[in-house]
Parts: C-alpha cells; structure tokens; sequence
C-alpha cells in the first residue's frame, strides 16, 4: 500500500536514481548470477570515482552499465542505451558501484573476515552451477568461468564482498515497531477518495503543417542525437556442432544392436510385478495375532489400524527391489504367494512382516525385433554423444593451444558462417525482419562477452549436448548514422514533435484558463480541434494499488493536485495531452478500521527499515570518503551514446 504513496511522491527518473540503492539491497539478500560477478577497475580511460582507497575505471562503469541495461531489457525488450542513461541510469549504476566498494572497505576495516567454506557454501548453492543430479558440478563451474572470462579468485572475492555486504545491511533492514498514530494518517490517505474530469487533446488531430527544412532536421538530428545513435554491434562467426550434423556419424550397426542388446537382457527379460500391502510389527506374537485376523477374513488395513498401526502399500514392485528393501527370504515368499494370498509373520531387518499380494503384473519377454527401434535409438543417442565429445575435447584442446577460428574448423571440417552486425539483444538495426532465434542467443552472448583478439570458445546450445564454436569477428562502436541515411526518419520525428507541441500549447492554454477560473468543460469543448468526449473520474486512492500492471497516469496525477485545480500530463509515444480537472476530495478516516491500519504498520515498517539502510549506506560512503570524477563520467557517457564520435 504505501509503494503507492511513495510513488505519487517520486518521479519516474528519480526511482531510476535511486536503483543503486535497491539493487545494493537485492544483492544482500543472495549472490546467485555469476555473470555479473567482475570486480576490480576495467583497464582503459581514468576513474569516474574514488571511493578510499580504490578507483572505479571508466571501463567498468561502461561495462556495468551494459550489463544493467540487458538486465532491464528482459522486461523492456525495446529500451536502448540513450533511453536507459536519459532517464538516469548510468547514475544510478555508478552509485551501486560506489556503494558496493565502500561497504566492502568499511565492513573489512571494522575487521570482518569470509571464511572460505562461507564461500565454498555461496558457491555450491547456485543454482546455475548444479548438475543434473541437483548437486554442485566443478565441471560447470569452470565452463562458466571460461564462457564469461572470470578466474575463480574473482568470483570469490565478490562473493565474499558481498557478504560482507548482508552482514552489514540486514541487521539494519528490520525498524521498530511503527506506533499507531504514525500509521493512523497514512491508513487514513488509503480512504481518501476524489471525484474529477480529464480530457485529451490528440497529437493527430494537430494539422502536419509544411515540410521541414534541411536547417530544422539538421538541428532536430543534433538536439535527439541519443535517439538515433545505434548501439555497438558486433559480427560473430560461428560452427555449429549438433546431432543432425554428425547423424551420419552415429548410425548403429547390426552388431552394435546386438550387442546392447545383450547388455541389457535383464530389461527385456520376462518380468514379475506385485502390488503388496505390508505390516511391521516389532514381536512376533503382535505380528501372529494380526496375521491370524488377516487370515481369518479382516482386512490387513483394519487389522493394522486396530492394533495402532498403519500398513504400508508398494504397487507393482520387482522381487530384487522388494528383497532389498526386506530380506531375499521374505521376496521368495511373497513373490511365491497367489494373487491375495497372506504370507507372515516373517523375520526380516526391521521387525516381523505380515503382508497380502492384491495384484499380480507379468511382463513378457521382448525379443530383439520386437525392441529394435528402441535399441537403436538409444545406440545412436550414446555414439552421438561420444562423437560430440570427441569433437569438443579436439577443440579444447585446439584453443588451448591458440588455434585460429579458421585452424579450428579447418581441423575438424566444421561449416563456418558468419553473422551480420547485430545488437546485444539479436536484432539487425539493417533489417527490421531479422532477429536471432532464442536458441541462438547464447552465441550472441558469448560473443558480446568476449574481447577483440579473444581465442574462439565453445558456447553450449539446446539440450542434446550440441554446441557451437564461436569467436568474435568485428565490434562496430555505437554511432549515429549520417542524417541523409535516416532522413525520411528524422522528417517524420520533427513533424511528431511539431504536432505534440502544437497540442500541448492547446492543452495548456485549457489548463490556465480553467485554473483562473474559467469552466473547465466549456474551454475543454471550444478548443478548436476535435478532441473525444470528456471522461469522469471517480476512485478512492486504495483503488490505485489494485491494478497488477498500475493505475492510469491521469488517475494517479488526479491523487496529487489540489481541489479545483487543473492539471496537464502528457500521454505516452507522444499520443498527445491529458487535461485534468479536480472536482472534489472526501477525505478518509481509518480509525475503527484496524485491519487497514495493521496493513499499514507493516507496509511503513518495512520502508522505514530501507530508510535506515539507505543512511546507513551514505553515512559508510561519508566515513570512506568518495570523490567523482564528472569528467570521466561525461566521457562515459558520450562513449556509451556515441555522442562522442557523431560529426
């Protein structure tokens, strides 16, 4: 509830300042994304900021920022590097990296240590690195390693780092007790409820007005120049190495059917199941006197239950199962039994046994026909496997002895193809059609993660032990094409804005006309465009909070002004202006209300508890001492803009 409030108060560029802060709080909590585990200063340019006695580099901050922004675009697919630093988030990523540094330094000069089995755990507990028998896999840790070019002192140093960083942070997470009287007034906001109109005037109902000049493109170009800059792209070569390429490679021979086959006789002998229902007793006279009402006509269930206890069922079990589980001697007799047949009692491990067979399943044996496909398919799953293994082990082999991309594929006659120059997210800003597929996005990443010169690495790929050779090729920086080359673009941008100003100033003068008295549905209606019928708002400020994806703009705008006043607020993809009009305000009142006053408490509990991390983290930075360079900043960000080489 009170995130509501908190965000009627904050604008949308200052929650995206402030990410430093709530991601510094995410990473507390568990250090499970080994991708974004790089510590130290990225080599190139100076330092963006001092914080004690280390330096954050231009480069780290320019590779960080990357990784935030492909972070935010699993949710905005669209937004690009001049949106993500446009609404703050170069800041706020630098002020995770400031915060991150100076916790670290305070907690290890207060003297807290890591032990290496803390890390050890850390590490084991990923999930990313668990192996399919759920446990930690060293063999999937080092392939990590080496996809994302870290070193394991890296990666622990980090971990390390970062719990430091719970053990400083969480103690201060959890406040005090919020007293009623704090929460009554809030609570009390929740109730409220207003009544008002929004108009809106349509950016399309705007005349196009005449073509643009060469001068107003060419200053339109300069002034949005972040818009149209493209971000770096990079060409990636690459090998696939799958099952169907090497299909040829594992076809089966009669022999080798044959063979598995005889290996696995056990599995398409003839067969025995029973369903079995069993009772343990601890004595032999409790287990003869059950099994004698079992056998007189009461059931073994009820048997069981009258003397306290309660039988167990185990459907369609082999005899060498049930042998392991009980004695071979109480296997031979049950298995020997006719179908609801009562063997027992019988001594096995665990005390005396009674038990009743219901059902009686025979399998009959399968001859090498009859399971030939199956047979097959499974020899030519387990050549597969071996061929790709071989090829992979070659190619290991041939990186680690600095092979070229061309030696590699030359060596194991491998079919090389290249890609176009694509974006970190697969897209070709060349071609609106193209776009990597999902299972190729591995490859796409494995290259934006590798640096120019970098060997060729083997990227894994679906999840029937195919891979990929990859390495990159070519890394085309960010840079804004040359206005004759968008020109048509940049016309119809201008002529957008152009008509957004022109409803704006139409919007406007509605706002100020009404705000000085005029009436606010008349100077709506003589706007002199056509504009669609004004719409009546009426919510309580609870209502807000109750739509998943958030309440309208307009409504959250009309929680926020003043009782007759009017207000304007721009519509999204420059759609056009929202006029707003407060008509009136019931205030709320929460007391006799406690359930929401509770609510309320916790809500504020919760927050005040961020608040005291949030000063604690200033106070840390206050006692380590931090210095920016907006210098270097100012040359991050024209290099991540491409602001820096545009003409």
């Amino acid at each position: 509830m009170l995130s509501l409030i908190r965000r009627l108060t904050h604008s949308k560029v200052g929650l995206v300042v402030t990410f430093g802060l709530l991601a510094l709080i995410a990473l507390a909590f568990a250090a499970t994304d080994i991708t974004g585990m790089q510590s130290g200063a990225t080599a190139g340019g100076g330092s963006v900021a001092t914080v004690g006695k280390a330096k954050i580099g231009e480069g780290e901050l320019r590779d960080r920022a990357q990784n935030v922004l492909e972070g935010y675009r699993q949710q905005q697919p669209g937004i690009d590097m001049g949106q993500f630093i446009a609404q703050g988030g170069l800041e706020g990523t630098l002020n995770q990296l400031i915060e991150d540094l100076a916790l670290d330094q305070f907690g290890r000069d207060q003297g807290m240590v890591v032990s290496k089995r803390a890390v050890d755990g850390e590490i084991a507990s990923i999930p990313a690195l668990q192996g399919p028998d759920g446990k930690f896999s060293q063999t999937i840790y080092q392939q990590l390693l080496r996809d994302r070019k870290l070193t394991d002192v890296q990666i622990r140093q980090d971990i390390a780092r970062d719990i430091i960083k719970q053990q400083l942070i969480l103690p201060t997470l959890p406040a005090a007790q919020v007293p009623l009287q704090l929460a009554l007034p809030y609570a009390s906001l929740l109730l409220e409820k207003r009544q008002g109109q929004v108009g809106f005037i349509p950016t399309r109902a705007m005349p196009v007005g005449a073509a643009p000049t060469e001068a107003e493109l060419a200053t339109w170009y300069k002034r949005n120049i972040a818009h149209y800059t493209i971000p770096e792209r990079r060409t990636i070569r690459y090998a696939m190495i799958t099952g169907d390429q090497i299909k040829a490679q594992t076809v089966p021979t009669e022999a080798e059917i044959a063979q598995a086959y005889k290996s696995q006789a056990a599995t398409y002998a003839a067969t025995e199941k029973r369903s079995i229902v069993q009772v343990i007793l601890a004595d032999q006279a409790s287990a003869n006197a059950l099994a004698a009402k079992v056998k007189a006509g009461t059931s073994i269930e009820a048997a069981a239950r009258a003397a306290g206890l309660e039988p167990i069922t185990l459907p369609l079990v082999q005899k060498a199962a049930y042998a392991a589980q009980s004695t071979p001697a109480i296997a031979d007799a049950v298995f020997a039994a006719p179908q609801g047949g009562v063997v027992g009692p019988l001594r096995g491990t665990l005390g005396f046994s009674v038990v009743r067979v219901d059902a009686i399943q025979k399998v009959a044996a399968r001859s090498l026909d009859e399971v030939r496909d199956e047979v097959s398919a499974a020899v030519s799953r387990e050549k597969a496997n071996t061929v790709l293994a071989r090829i992979h082990d070659a190619l290991d082999d041939g990186i680690a002895n600095r092979s070229t991309f061309a030696e590699l594929v030359s060596d194991q006659k491998l079919t090389a193809s290249a890609t176009p120059a694509l974006l970190a997210d697969g897209r070709d800003p060349n071609d609106a059609t193209r776009k990597a597929a999902p299972d190729f996005m591995p490859i796409i990443a494995a290259a934006f993660a590798a640096e120019t010169g970098d060997s060729p690495q083997l990227v894994t790929i679906g999840t029937d032990g195919g891979f990929a050779l990859v390495a990159l090729d070519r890394v085309v920086p960010p840079a804004a094409p040359p206005i004759a080359a968008i020109r048509p673009v940049l016309a119809r941008d201008f002529t957008l804005d152009r008509s957004r100003r022109a409803a704006r100033a139409i919007a406007a003068g509605i706002v100020s006309k009404a705000n000085k008295g005029g009436a606010f549905a008349a100077l709506y209606a003589a706007s002199g465009v056509k504009v669609p019928p004004i719409q009546p708002l009426n919510a309580s400020r609870a209502q807000l909070s109750t739509n998943p994806r958030g309440a309208p703009p307009p409504l959250v705008l009309m929680f926020s002004m003043s009782q007759g006043t009017s207000k304007l607020l721009e519509a999204p993809n420059n759609e056009g202006w929202f006029v707003l009009h407060l008509d009136r305000i019931e205030r709320g009142n929460a007391v006799g209300k406690p359930q929401v006053i509770d609510a309320m408490r916790a809500d504020l509990g919760k927050v005040v508890g961020r608040e005291y991390a949030q000063q604690f983290g200033a106070a840390v930075q206050k006692h380590v001492g931090v210095k920016k360079n907006d210098k270097s900043i100012a040359a991050v960000r024209a290099t991540l803009t491409g602001a820096g080489a545009a003409q």
